[in-house]
C-alpha cells in the first residue's frame, strides 16, 4: 500500500494533500509507504506502478464547499477530471491516473481522496475549512486502511 499526498506548498490550499500525508506518516503501519509528491505525472505513475493498492490525496476544485471531501474508487467510479482543474501542470493528476490505467501500470486497488480547496493563488496560507478537510481526509484514509487490514 502506498499513500501519496499531492500538492504545491506555494499555492495556498493546494498544499492540502501534502499536509494530509505529513499527518498520516506516523499513524500508519509498517506495510504502508507515505510519500509527498508534486503531482508530476511520469514520476507519479512510477510511484504507484508496483503498488498493490494506492491512495492519492489532493486538493480539488468542483465548486463544493471548501473542505468537502470527495472519495473516489478509481476502479469503480467515473473519474471526473474537472476536480483537478487547478493542477500546476497542463498534464496533471487526472491524466496520470488515466494514463497509468492505459499503460497497465495502475494499482489493482486505487482511491483518490480529494479535499475541496478554496484558494489556489500563490501564497502559503491555508483556508480554515481546508484544514478541517485535511483532518477529515486523514480520518477517511485511516478508516480505509483499517477496512483493508493495513
Amino acid at each position: 500500500m502506498i499513500i501519496i499526498g499531492i500538492g504545491n506548498p506555494f499555492r495556498s490550499d493546494d498544499i492540502a494533500g501534502l499536509l494530509a500525508a505529513r499527518a498520516l506518516r506516523d499513524k500508519v503501519g509498517s506495510g504502508v509507504t507515505v510519500l509527498e509528491h508534486d503531482g508530476e505525472p511520469a514520476s507519479l505513475i512510477a510511484a504507484v506502478e508496483d503498488a498493490g493498492a494506492a491512495i492519492l490525496i489532493d486538493a480539488v476544485s468542483s465548486g463544493a464547499p471548501a473542505g468537502a471531501l470527495h472519495v473516489l474508487n478509481v476502479r469503480e467510479a467515473r473519474f471526473d477530471r474537472r476536480l483537478f482543474r487547478h493542477s500546476t501542470h497542463a498534464f496533471g493528476v487526472a491524466e496520470a491516473v488515466s494514463l497509468a490505467a492505459v499503460l497497465g501500470k495502475a494499482p489493482a486497488a486505487w482511491w483518490i481522496v480529494g479535499i475541496e480547496g478554496e484558494n489556489f493563488e500563490p501564497g502559503r496560507s491555508v483556508s480554515p475549512p481546508v484544514l478541517g478537510g485535511v483532518k477529515r481526509a486523514v480520518e477517511a484514509v485511516l478508516r480505509k486502511l483499517n477496512e483493508l487490514g493495513q
